[in-house]
């Protein structure tokens, strides 16, 4: 997807969310260590409330932020869930599913900062303010909940 306003941004990162989502639930459905699917079990249904959340900023967000051009996302890698299938996370440990779960979180928040700095507008800059308060919290809830799934 070509990210040329706030408004592909915030569709972007829904879709992400969304994709992840799919590869967490498919993946879930295939592991055989108990722990790691009961974990890709919680993350998938944790994906597709946050896929949801996004979709309010969508329908919220102030039209004049939505309608801004988003020059500097150009100059940063494009972030992709390290998913490259559907099943990507199938075969891995608790562990590894949430680092890089974590990672995946960790680089979208990263995105979100640098690009507050660069915010033209008041408008773009709370929208984005707010995009990373959501990210920060969901990402605080969710090692919160899988430091207590690994202490069981």
């Amino acid at each position: 997807m070509e990210i040329k306003t706030f408004e592909d941004l915030i569709e972007w990162t829904r879709q992400l969310h969304a994709y992840l989502s799919r590869c967490l639930q498919e993946s879930a459905k295939l592991n055989n260590d108990e722990r790691a699917s009961a974990l890709l079990d919680y993350l998938a249904d944790h994906e597709a409330l946050l896929e949801k959340a996004v979709r309010e900023f969508e329908k919220q967000a102030d039209p004049k932020a939505m309608k801004t051009r988003l020059y500097d996302y150009l100059n940063h890698k494009p972030i992709r869930a390290s998913a490259d299938s559907y099943t990507h996370y199938a075969s891995m440990s608790f562990s590894d599913i949430a680092k890089e779960v974590f990672h995946f979180h960790d680089q979208v928040m990263d995105l979100y900062d640098s690009l507050i700095g660069k915010a033209e507008i008041p408008e773009a800059k709370s929208l984005l303010e707010e995009l990373l308060a959501l990210e920060e919290h969901e990402a605080m809830r969710l090692a919160s909940q899988i430091g207590r799934m690994d202490d069981l």
